[in-house]
């Protein structure tokens, strides 16, 4: 039996994305380059399921409940011709904890911290931050929100909750995973063992296959 295709946003941009602070739980907000990412995946989707023949409002949306997750989902479905709040929140999709280290950057944490980030550094899959959660932890929940999926889903959510969903997906390897770039304002099409990146209105008609 297929397993549904997720259609995966990594939310908009931020001013903590711009400062390079470690957001985690914490409750930002887009910034206007952040909203224009956003309506530009909800236009690189339209011209995609224009290609597919799908109908839009016949896949599941969900989005993680922190709030730059709800606006990026807002602003993408508005080109789709669907309500902006018709669509579903999951806890499991939120970001991964960072704890003390949320509204830091690296270099902060790396020098307040030096043997805790030294730690990070050589297992950043394993590592758990001061009260907040590891990658290998957020697997876990990602791996249980992909069982429960029925039917083609658009997903808008984190860049941490990408890589582990990559790594329950077998897109990715744990050593690896944590290293690797998840854009803002572009659109992932996941399904077991491949990703598509589609950047762009036109790469509905020519996507680039990872």
């Amino acid at each position: 039996m297929s397993r549904p295709v997720l259609y995966y946003v990594r939310h908009g941009e931020t001013d903590w994305n711009r400062a390079a602070r470690l957001q985690g739980r914490r409750d930002t907000s887009l910034n206007a380059r952040g909203r224009e990412q956003a309506i530009c995946c909800g236009e690189i989707l339209r011209a995609l399921f224009a290609r597919n023949g799908q109908n839009p409002a016949a896949l599941d949306y969900v989005a993680s409940p922190l709030k730059r997750a709800r606006e990026t989902m807002e602003g993408m479905r508005a080109p789709l011709g669907l309500s902006p709040p018709a669509y579903r929140l999951d806890p499991r999709l939120a970001e991964m904890a960072f704890g003390d280290w949320e509204g830091l950057t690296l270099a902060e944490v790396a020098m307040r911290d030096p043997d805790a980030f030294a730690a990070r550094e050589r297992d950043k899959w394993a590592f758990v931050p001061p009260n907040g959660e590891s990658y290998q932890q957020l697997s876990v929940r990602v791996g249980e929100w992909y069982a429960s999926l029925r039917r083609d889903t658009v997903v808008a959510a984190h860049g941490g909750t990408a890589r582990a969903l990559m790594v329950h997906l077998g897109i990715a390897l744990p050593a690896t995973a944590p290293r690797l770039s998840i854009e803002q304002g572009v659109v992932y099409g996941f399904e077991p063992g491949s990703m598509q990146v589609f950047a762009e209105p036109a790469a509905a008609q020519a996507s680039a296959a990872v």
